[in-house]
């Protein structure tokens, strides 16, 4: 597995996209329909800061196979570290791209799940639009409530009996998180990979911030005027108190336990 580093006790791994993808396909070409699957998250100052806060949802960050660098803010902070390979993001809608371009080569069979009612669907014909001859053998937006273990249960039966090589599963963070930590064991699909709002953005249901600023690290403050309501405090509480808290640890001033 890649090479990581840790940052306020959270995972970070030192990979970019076209790296990410090669590790994947290796391990869909080992273990293609039997499982046990390995998870992908995407960690950002928001999560690194929310798993100060909560062990459990630490520990599930820490133990995902990939905790690729979503933010840019973690990109530079692991440069800062010493990981001179790393030079973009790990952007969930752009590793979605790069696997759809890549499975119209290899063929792999994609299970998309989330998002709400009717975008997953929504999004097979996107996709089928968009790449030629790629596999979707399935899809499922779960209600936004908990669900029973019956409901889980057959959730769990279609994405096996499809024979998916990739489940996308974007449920948002950390809701994604927990259930691919949950579910892994439980899925003989060999990757599963959280991408948050990609179902969102390949619909057209969301507006990206453009391109030059999700690049240089300010798709923070497009997000926060678009919706101030939801994310004042991610962005004007946590991001300070992230900065402040590694200036801690890098000067030796205090420790984050990693579980």
């Amino acid at each position: 597995m890649t090479d990581c580093c840790y940052v306020l006790g959270t995972k970070v791994s030192l990979v970019q996209i076209p790296g990410l993808i090669a590790e994947m396909e290796r391990y869909i070409e080992q273990t293609r329909g039997r499982g046990p699957g390995r998870y992908a998250v995407l960690t950002n100052v928001n999560c690194v800061m929310s798993a100060r806060r909560d062990p459990a949802y630490r520990r599930v960050l820490n133990h995902a196979d990939w905790a690729v660098a979503d933010g840019m803010s973690l990109v530079w902070v692991t440069r800062w570290l010493g990981a001179k390979g790393m030079q973009r993001r790990c952007y969930g809608p752009d590793i979605f791209a790069a696997f759809c371009e890549r499975a119209q080569q290899c063929g792999w069979k994609f299970y998309l799940y989330g998002g709400a009612e009717g975008v997953a669907e929504q999004l097979t014909g996107v996709l089928r639009e968009k790449y030629s001859g790629i596999q979707i053998v399935g899809w499922d937006s779960p209600p936004f409530r908990p669900l029973t273990p019956e409901e889980d249960a057959t959730a769990c039966e279609r994405i096996n009996a499809s024979g998916a090589d990739v489940v996308w599963v974007g449920l948002g963070s950390p809701k994604q998180d927990l259930w691919m930590a949950g579910h892994a064991p439980k899925l003989r699909a060999p990757v599963l990979v959280g991408v948050g709002a990609a179902f969102d953005f390949f619909t057209g249901r969301v507006i990206q911030a453009p391109r030059r600023m999700r690049e240089n690290g300010l798709e923070w403050l497009f997000r926060l005027f678009a919706d101030p309501r939801r994310l004042w405090f991610r962005y004007l509480v946590y991001n300070p108190w992230f900065a402040l808290c590694l200036l801690l640890e890098v000067t030796g001033l205090k420790k984050f336990p990693r579980d």
